[in-house]
């Protein structure tokens, strides 16, 4: 049975580095036991932050053997600074030696597959699908999760038909309501296939989401609920995001 944990520290900081030790626990722990890993990786302020604090912690972790995936992207043109994968690039991905067909970037609005969202979403459901063994989608040993003010998690937001997705794991977004509009993001079906799955979340801005989700707000409301792993869900939170749980 999953087992959700709720982590306080004192500051963003101290959260960064508690992630960052339990995700080389988690895997390494991975690698020992079957030779490789498998992480999805998140944007936002904190989660390059982990990024950037995994990157000086780089030599615990064989990155070769690690298979990197994205929660979601920004569906822009190559190389743009918005995408996850541009920022994931920069923070860690570029100072690793991951292994470059073990990271799946999902397609840019320039890319092979032209400019059409759907067909984008749909080559990336293909590729996760193939590296599962008949399975949608990978059992991810961590998705990292960042949240935003009203909950939303990747790029599912409230009241949307992605967050209310319930069979496909990757869908298109086209009126996203924070710029910009068109992305690309796994559902919660695709969320809920992690082993581990942690929210990453700092600030007070977003302690009453962070209250509704732990409080079992309906996922449609506050996505964040909605978002549970398979063996652990780990809220990372700062004293901020932390400050209305007493309420709960």
């Amino acid at each position: 049975m999953s087992k959700t944990s709720i982590l306080q520290y004192l500051d963003a900081q101290a959260l960064v580095d508690a992630a960052r030790s339990r995700f080389v626990e988690v895997v390494t722990a991975a690698q020992a036991e079957r030779g490789s890993a498998s992480v999805v990786l998140t944007g936002g302020g904190t989660g390059i932050a982990l990024l950037e604090a995994l990157r000086d912690d780089s030599g615990s972790i064989d990155w070769g053997k690690v298979d990197i995936y994205f929660g979601d992207e920004r569906f822009l043109p190559s190389g743009d600074p918005e995408r996850n994968e541009v920022q994931a690039s920069q923070a860690l991905l570029d100072h690793v030696d991951v292994h470059p067909d073990r990271v799946f970037r999902m397609a840019a609005s320039d890319g092979p597959h032209g400019s059409d969202p759907e067909v984008a979403a749909a080559a990336y459901a293909q590729i996760l699908h193939s590296r599962s063994e008949g399975e949608p989608t990978p059992a991810f040993d961590i998705h990292l999760l960042g949240m935003g003010g009203e909950g939303h998690i990747n790029s599912l937001f409230p009241h949307t038909d992605a967050v209310r997705e319930e069979h496909s794991f990757v869908v298109a977004v086209e009126n996203s309501p924070k710029p910009p509009p068109v992305r690309i993001t796994l559902t919660l079906p695709a969320v809920r296939r992690a082993q581990h799955v942690w929210l990453l979340v700092s600030g007070a801005n977003k302690a009453d989401a962070v209250a509704a989700a732990v409080g079992g707000a309906d996922s449609d409301e506050v996505p964040s609920a909605g978002a549970l792993g398979t063996e652990a869900t780990v809220w990372f939170l700062d004293s901020g995001a932390a400050s209305k749980l007493d309420a709960v």
